[in-house]
């Protein structure tokens, strides 16, 4: 049976389409991290390192049990160096550890093991705190505060905070920034900043 002319077409459509999804979604990530604070030169560099380096664990140690806990590049590494960053730069050091530790509060109360899987966070409940923190306490600055306390914050609060529950996870790999944690940091980081 012959193909129909419209089967091309479509097909070019739907490429267009994602292609015009895709390009937006970098501008808007770009936009996110410049509000923040990091430079236009940087912004999508972070962001395309954040996205690839989400699929590269940088392994730490073997827990008993044989389990072996890793730093995910993507969801731990680059949001770290982002927030020292933005800590040098805006010199907001006192109401960045604040707001970092409500969200890390907050967030280790909401954060659940998910067996097999990881450690797992609602999606809007960080963001949301870090931006409503980093508002009271700066304002018209606050986008970098949020930043900061979200990613941060949800490290702290999810991760760090439940190092001690790695044999319930019965995972062979725990990645500290990982699985769910990183769609936590990476959209935490950039949804405060703007929201803030």
């Amino acid at each position: 049976m012959p193909s129909s002319p419209a089967v091309p077409l479509i097909l070019v459509l739907l490429i267009l389409l994602g292609l015009l999804i895709f390009l937006f979604e970098i501008r808007i990530l770009t936009y996110a991290y410049r509000k923040v604070g990091v430079h236009p030169r940087y912004a999508v560099a972070v962001m395309l390192l954040s996205l690839i380096g989400s699929h590269v664990n940088l392994p730490l140690y073997t827990a008993p049990g044989g389990t072996i806990v890793a730093l995910n590049v993507g969801g731990a590494l680059i949001p770290i160096l982002v927030s020292l960053y933005l800590v040098a730069h805006t010199g907001m050091l006192v109401r960045m550890l604040i707001a970092t530790a409500v969200v890390a509060a907050i967030v280790h109360q909401l954060a659940y093991i998910v067996p097999g899987v990881g450690i797992a966070v609602p999606m809007l409940a960080p963001p949301l705190v870090a931006a409503g923190v980093a508002l009271m306490l700066a304002f018209r600055r606050a986008p970098p505060v949020a930043y900061v306390a979200g990613s941060m914050g949800t490290l702290i609060g999810a991760d760090l905070l439940n190092l001690r529950q790695i044999g319930r996870l019965g995972a062979p790999l725990v990645s500290i920034g990982g699985a769910g944690t990183f769609d936590g940091v990476f959209l935490t980081g950039i949804l405060a900043g703007l929201l803030a």
